[in-house]
């Protein structure tokens, strides 16, 4: 796949960070950006938190599928709306692989829940479903 540009510094906000690296593929760009926690994963913020435009100096890129503000992790932007839409929508069942770690000790109880599986619940389509059984590793990184 061929680099466009980056990764490189750019000032953003007073502040240099390093702009993740920009690919084109098929006239289709893609940009891999690792989010950083506590930051929002859209543009835009009315109440001033951090944004991807913190991060991302490239017009007319969509994030496609949302981390939450407090997780990090990576997220694919692109410009083209039927990708970005192909990996986000939850109509299309794209499984997704996530690292989660957790504060504290687990029990056994909630290791078992996790190797069983866990019910997630879509607040948008008014639905439920249930992941994949999750690997469950103890210890540190």
């Amino acid at each position: 796949m061929p680099r466009l540009a980056g990764p490189g510094f750019i000032p953003l906000g007073g502040r240099q960070r390093t702009m993740p690296p920009v690919f084109l593929c098929g006239g289709i760009m893609l940009i891999l950006l690792n989010k950083p926690f506590n930051v929002l994963c859209q543009f835009t913020d009315k109440s001033g938190r951090a944004t991807l435009a913190d991060y991302v100096d490239v017009p007319n890129v969509y994030p496609a599928g949302l981390l939450d503000f407090d997780s990090e992790g990576l997220v694919v932007l692109t410009d083209d709306g039927r990708l970005q839409a192909r990996i986000a929508d939850p109509r299309f069942k794209l499984a997704k692989r996530y690292w989660v770690q957790v504060e504290g000790e687990a029990d056994e109880a909630a290791l078992v829940q996790l190797r069983a599986g866990v019910w997630l619940k879509d607040k948008k389509a008014q639905t439920a479903r249930k992941t994949l059984p999750a690997e469950v590793h103890s210890g540190g990184v």
